[in-house]
C-alpha cells in the first residue's frame, strides 16, 4: 500500500509537472489528473489505517479469515485506484471502483473486528 501511496503520489506530480497545471481549481473534473489526484487522496485516507491493522494483526499469528480478510482488503484498494484512473469518467458509476470501494469497506470493518477477537 506504501508503493501504492507513494506511486499515485509522483504519478500526481509527475502530472502536474507535464501538464504545467499546479492550480487545483484548473483541472477538469473527468481529466487525467484529476483522476489520479482523486485516487492519491483517497489511498491516503484509507492505507495509513489499513497498514496499522495489517501490521498488528499479521504480527499476531492471525487466522486463515483475517489473512484473507487482509489480501481482499490490498487487492480492493488496487482495484478502487485502477477503477479511478483507467475506466473511464468520474461522472459514471464502473464496477471496478464499486468492487473497490466495498471490498475496501468490507473487510476493512472486518480487520476492524478482528482487533477484538
Amino acid at each position: 500500500m506504501g508503493l501504492l501511496l507513494f506511486g499515485l503520489g509522483l504519478a500526481v506530480s509527475a502530472l502536474r509537472m507535464r501538464s504545467g497545471t499546479f492550480n487545483a481549481g484548473a483541472v477538469a473534473v473527468d481529466s487525467v489528473l484529476q483522476r489520479v489526484v482523486r485516487a492519491h487522496g483517497n489511498t491516503a485516507e484509507f492505507a495509513p489505517l489499513l497498514v496499522v491493522l495489517v501490521l498488528f494483526l499479521g504480527a499476531r499469528n492471525p487466522p486463515a479469515w483475517t489473512v484473507v480478510c487482509i489480501v481482499g482488503a490490498t487487492i480492493c484498494r488496487f482495484l478502487l485506484v485502477i477503477g479511478l484512473v483507467f475506466a473511464g469518467p468520474m461522472s459514471r458509476p464502473n464496477p471496478l471502483r464499486f468492487v473497490g470501494a466495498l471490498g475496501t469497506y468490507l473487510f476493512g470493518a472486518a480487520l476492524c473486528l478482528a482487533l477484538i477477537r
